[in-house]
């Protein structure tokens, strides 16, 4: 399938093949981010971290485009300290809307496994340190020693809080914000799949089990989602292993990574700056399948 084609072809029902058992799965993501304003707005600055990296694991980007439409844009694509590819694009003026177009083919080659990293990433503080999202309080770290006290480690921990997230947070649209930190998360018991993976990383932290943030998509939901991978050993390097608490489950072939971060606002999918008048609002659509599957 040339890349013309891939940007193009029909999407199949997923949910009628069997991705455990195929080799080789390729994936378009669409989204499109809509900024409108009541009146003209200066100096726009938008930072988006849409397009997954050229290779993640098993994942390797076979083609994107990122289209802007409504108002004469400059960009600047780069990579941030996690290396996730980071697309700046400015604009001088937008008379009423702006919108972002994202297109990406991925394929994901099953024998090429996690992904892997340096042995001193084993020991890498931004894995292994919490921020403002993924602090601690008495609750959590009760609750992290808990989980730790029969000496499990490495993959059988990380399942095993995986399974106390699912089970301490009720997923429920609206009940927390973009703000809300894992310790607030786990007092209210409702949440997010930002908040399951931010209490994760907490309690990972907690138990000096180095692990990161991790934002993509799931097939068959309706918007982004995030999760976990937490690092461990693997002969002379690390690994990689990604954990949906969402979901209390390892991730499989329905999950497709974009971003990877220390918590949500290191990987937040669309922010950005602008001058004017307040009340600007943001609309978004998402559509994630699967075009090819063997």
């Amino acid at each position: 399938m040339t890349a013309h084609d891939s940007l193009t072809a029909p999407l199949l029902d997923h949910t009628a093949l069997d991705l455990d058992a195929a080799r080789r799965i390729t994936y378009r993501i669409e989204q499109n981010f809509r900024y409108d304003y009541d009146t003209p707005v200066q100096a726009v600055r938008q930072r988006l971290v849409v397009v997954p990296p050229a290779r993640h694991g098993d994942l390797h980007r076979r083609t994107h485009r990122v289209h802007v439409t409504g108002a004469t844009t400059r960009r600047r694509v780069g990579r941030d300290a996690a290396g996730n590819t980071v697309v700046r694009i400015h604009a001088d003026r937008v008379e009423r809307s702006v919108e972002f177009h994202i297109t990406a083919v991925l394929e994901r080659i099953r024998a090429h496994g996690h992904p892997r990293l340096p042995a001193s990433a084993l020991a890498d503080p931004r894995l292994l340190r919490p921020t403002q999202l993924t602090g601690a309080d008495d609750h959590v770290r009760a609750l992290a020693h808990d989980l730790a006290a029969d000496g499990a480690r490495g993959l059988d921990l990380a399942e095993r809080i995986c399974t106390e997230v699912h089970a301490a947070i009720t997923y429920e649209d609206g009940a927390t914000t973009v703000f809300t930190t894992a310790a607030q998360a786990l007092a209210g018991g409702r949440g997010v799949c930002q908040d399951t993976a931010h209490l994760m990383l907490a309690l990972c932290h907690v138990l000096r089990l180095p692990a990161r943030y991790v934002s993509g998509h799931l097939l068959g939901q309706g918007g982004t989602h995030a999760w976990v991978e937490v690092v461990v050993p693997e002969h002379d390097q690390a690994v990689a292993v990604a954990f949906d608490p969402c979901h209390g489950r390892r991730a499989d072939n329905g999950y497709v990574t974009v971003a990877t971060g220390r918590d949500y606002v290191d990987v937040a999918p669309t922010s950005g700056t602008y001058v004017g008048a307040p009340g600007g609002r943001l609309s978004a659509t998402r559509q994630v399948g699967v075009i090819a599957a063997a």
